[in-house]
């Protein structure tokens, strides 16, 4: 799932290329893509972009003062084409879902991978008006967003920190990949539960989340569209690297899999040397 810096990256690519320019065609291909109906796609069609705005992990176009939000959601992707065919894409089995063509004839195709189908597009006055969005907590990389915010976003929480680094409605943007990489970055168990941090540990783990984050960022600023889920696999150290060598201390890198995702870790940077059990078993093996 493209996760706050690729969607940042995503961000930075399109006001570069669509700020400015025409929109002369939104087509959505994939029946389940549009989340809303008033106002008609078509009402944005001959106006202008003026801006592209991220929140946590959506995408928002402005054109004509309307929004056009995104969210990728786990298999969605922006492709940029400089021309597309002259023949306007039929509703079939692959993967495009929406199509935007601006005057100049250049545009994005928003392509969604497998069979279930959560890519999201809102056409809406406000952002606010999307849910998803609504109930966005603070991004993590804003300026405002210092230790003491972290910490007021944690108070109260007893949950382990995992789940809740992934919850859009306590941070934006933060998913299943940069919340391992943080964790390992600050050298805390997945399992560790919030309400057991110390004001040193809360201490590590904010300077993790926005070293991790701004450095991800980094990397892949200036990147085009094509080449941001290559540079986001290289710069992961554990998450999706199981049964590899943890490259700060050599370690076999581990799993523990949940129905659905699963997630990954440093035995000895996290977890004192202790593999973690299967979640549907155990919390530690003993």
């Amino acid at each position: 799932m493209p996760e706050l810096p690729e969607v940042e990256a995503l961000r930075e690519f399109l006001d570069a290329h669509l700020v400015g320019r025409q929109i002369t065609r939104v087509m959505p291909v994939a029946i389940s893509v549009l989340k809303t109906y008033d106002p008609p796609l078509g009402a944005v069609e001959g106006e202008t972009v003026t801006a592209v705005d991220r929140h946590g992990k959506w995408l928002d176009i402005t054109a004509g003062g309307l929004h056009l939000v995104t969210h990728l959601s786990r298999a969605g992707w922006l492709q940029w084409k400089d021309e597309f065919p002259a023949a306007p894409p039929r509703p079939g089995k692959g993967p495009l879902a929406l199509r935007t063509v601006l005057a100049d004839g250049s545009g994005f195709d928003l392509t969604e991978a497998g069979t279930t189908k959560r890519l999201a597009v809102h056409l809406v006055h406000d952002p606010a008006e999307v849910p998803g969005v609504a109930r966005l907590g603070p991004d993590p990389l804003a300026e405002d967003f210092d230790r003491a915010a972290f910490a007021a976003v944690l108070a109260g929480e007893r949950r382990q920190i995992k789940g809740a680094l992934r919850d859009q409605s306590l941070i934006a943007g933060i998913g299943n990949a940069y919340s391992d990489e943080i964790l390992h970055a600050a050298k805390m168990s997945p399992f560790k539960s919030v309400q057991n941090l110390g004001e040193a540990e809360t201490d590590v783990l904010y300077e993790a989340l926005r070293s991790t984050l701004g450095d991800a960022v980094e990397r892949s600023r200036g990147l085009a569209a094509g080449r941001l889920k290559s540079e986001k696999k290289s710069g992961l150290r554990v998450h999706g690297r199981t049964g590899e060598a943890c490259p700060v201390c050599g370690d076999t890198i581990r799993e523990v899999s949940y129905s659905d995702s699963s997630l990954q870790y440093c035995p000895t940077c996290q977890t004192g040397g202790k593999p973690l059990a299967d979640r549907r078993l155990s919390r530690l093996l003993k």
